[in-house]
């Protein structure tokens, strides 16, 4: 089984509220540490095994697998994860801005609010991603054709006396 299937058993695993609480209150500190170090070095390209590097981090390689799947979209060169294997070669080539957009859209604000943040992208560049982000969350209406308005259908009559009369 590869590790990848491993944490998605793991971290889907069915488990009381105090289990859960327990399980992700141990994997998100060090996941911000994984991120703090990431943002402390923006030049500096983090590589190595993926079973040193979950070393490094105090983790399993099971769970740093399970680190790979959040940073992965964000990385330059995405990583197959169901192939990758403890012997594998992990390289964290981060694209910053989509790392930025992808925290928000995880709604990650313990990661997304990092002060780290303040050295890797300007605040004016953070509002601009937000604002992008926020593009995608917004819903619009379509404009809707009033009883009198001109018929869409190009007939020139009104929309009561065309489309709408045929819709009953």
């Amino acid at each position: 089984m590869s590790l990848y299937k491993k944490w998605q058993d793991l971290s889907g695993k069915e488990r009381s509220q105090e289990e859960t609480e327990k399980f992700w209150g141990e994997y998100m500190p060090k996941e911000q540490a994984i991120y703090e170090k990431i943002l402390s070095g923006p030049s500096v390209v983090i590589k190595g095994t993926l079973s040193s590097l979950a070393a490094d981090f105090d983790m399993t390689p099971v769970v740093f697998a399970g680190f790979m799947d959040g940073i992965n979209t964000s990385l330059i060169q995405e990583v197959d994860l169901e192939s990758l294997t403890e012997d594998d070669s992990v390289e964290l080539a981060v694209d910053f801005e989509k790392l930025y957009y992808n925290m928000l859209a995880a709604q990650a604000s313990w990661l997304y609010g990092l002060t780290q943040w303040d050295d890797v992208l300007t605040k004016e560049k953070r509002k601009s991603i937000k604002k992008e982000y926020d593009k995608t969350k917004t819903v619009v209406k379509e404009a809707k054709v009033g009883r009198n308005d001109p018929c869409p259908c190009g007939s020139g009559k009104k929309y009561k006396k065309c489309c709408l009369d045929k819709d009953n």
